[in-house]
């Protein structure tokens, strides 16, 4: 109930904005059409919830069993990630604002019934986690397209959705150690990709104790970082290079003016333009743009282990974390022994494309946020709610 209040809060925004022009958006890689987005929530829980004659068994379940009958006789047509093509959701025939609204209530409800009925076994509840979580995913995403499109945001929300300010300290010494890398199968819920854990061993290193703040990066950019290759993987410079031309791109998204003198940085945050501060972390840059600094510093991303441990043993020390998803150097890979569970398309296809971001944003749900989460996008995403920390080389 908490996860659909916050999902239908953000999408009042969206029909304050876009109800005249039939919530009408661009179509980009980046972000789905907003009604399709709130259908898709309704419709992903009702299939592994209430239409799912398995759902008992957990990561046991049969993912292609067959499903009792939506509720919406449109559902699967509409709604169906797996089969309806990101191109293809920009045509669809979409039920009204209010037809989206009524599925949504009547699948809560249904989702409820069956929960308040159901054992108190992780196998059981595996399914109810797995949808409440990818509610959150989809909450969070509805802030990031807000600000991609420009939203005005209410005033709670735009103070919720404010990079907070950082005490700035020194970089942190971390002993060398073997590390459990990953979480152990029960109790509770695990993703697929955080299992299966094993032992990793991790000789000393030093991280920061914060993300990279405005302050740091603007160095970067007056010392000409966005001109000079030497900094830029090729890959990573040839993406600079495209982005520049379309773009003019000379820093981060959404940052309209850098100051070389000041150290003044305007970031359009929800349609306005703001003046970051200093200490506040760096946000909204590519992988290619982290890695770039990271060389321009001579220093280097880390590793997600390092990170990883980090996070479990030096925050009495200042290790800060969850202000902002935070890159890492590891490309996204499965674990040894990995198995995808059910829902097969949330990891497995992403392996060996997708960078570790590690940590969380303002966004995130606090039940979301855990250290040994693994978020994951392509090195190019740009729009989320992303920063970077820097090990010694």
């Amino acid at each position: 109930m908490d996860a659909r209040n916050h999902t239908l809060h953000l999408f009042g925004q969206y029909q304050q904005a876009l109800e005249a022009v039939n919530f009408v958006v661009p179509e980009l890689t980046v972000l789905n059409p907003p009604l399709w987005e709130l259908g898709h929530v309704g419709w992903f829980q009702e299939w592994w919830t209430g239409r799912n004659m398995q759902r008992a068994r957990g990561v046991r379940c049969e993912p292609a069993h067959t499903r009792l009958a939506s509720i919406e006789p449109g559902a699967d047509r509409w709604w169906d990630s797996a089969n309806v093509p990101h191109h293809q959701r920009w045509t669809l025939d979409l039920p009204s604002v209010a037809a989206c609204r009524a599925y949504l209530l009547d699948t809560l409800e249904s989702t409820l019934e069956l929960l308040e009925k159901t054992e108190e076994d992780d196998d059981a509840l595996y399914f109810f986690r797995l949808c409440l979580f990818h509610e959150d995913m989809h909450a969070e995403a509805l802030s990031y397209t807000a600000q991609t499109l420009g939203l005005t945001l209410d005033k709670a929300l735009l103070q919720a959705f404010t990079p907070p300010t950082m005490t700035l300290r020194e970089p942190l010494l971390v002993p060398a150690t073997v590390w459990k890398l990953g979480s152990a199968a029960a109790p509770g819920f695990v993703f697929d990709n955080e299992l299966v854990q094993h032992e990793v061993s991790v000789p000393e290193f030093e991280i920061d104790a914060q993300p990279v703040s405005w302050a740091q990066f603007v160095e970067f950019v007056d010392d000409g970082g966005y001109d000079q290759p030497e900094f830029w993987q090729s890959e990573g410079w040839d993406w600079l290079q495209a982005t520049a031309s379309s773009e003019g791109r000379r820093g981060p998204r959404y940052v309209e003016q850098i100051g070389v003198a000041s150290g003044a940085v305007m970031q359009t945050r929800f349609g306005k333009p703001m003046r970051m501060l200093g200490n506040q972390p760096a946000m909204h840059m590519s992988w290619w743009e982290a890695d770039a600094w990271c060389r321009w510093a001579g220093r280097r991303l880390p590793a997600e282990v390092e990170w990883e441990v980090a996070a479990h043993t030096a925050a009495r020390r200042g290790f800060r974390w969850g202000d902002v998803w935070e890159w890492t150097g590891s490309t996204f890979r499965p674990y040894p022994g990995f198995e995808p569970h059910p829902y097969a398309d949330y990891s497995q296809p992403w392996f060996g494309t997708h960078k570790v971001l590690r940590g969380g944003s303002f966004a995130t749900r606090a039940r979301m946020k855990s250290p040994k989460y693994r978020n994951f996008y392509r090195p190019e995403r740009d729009d989320i709610f992303c920063g970077f920390r820097s090990c010694a080389l």
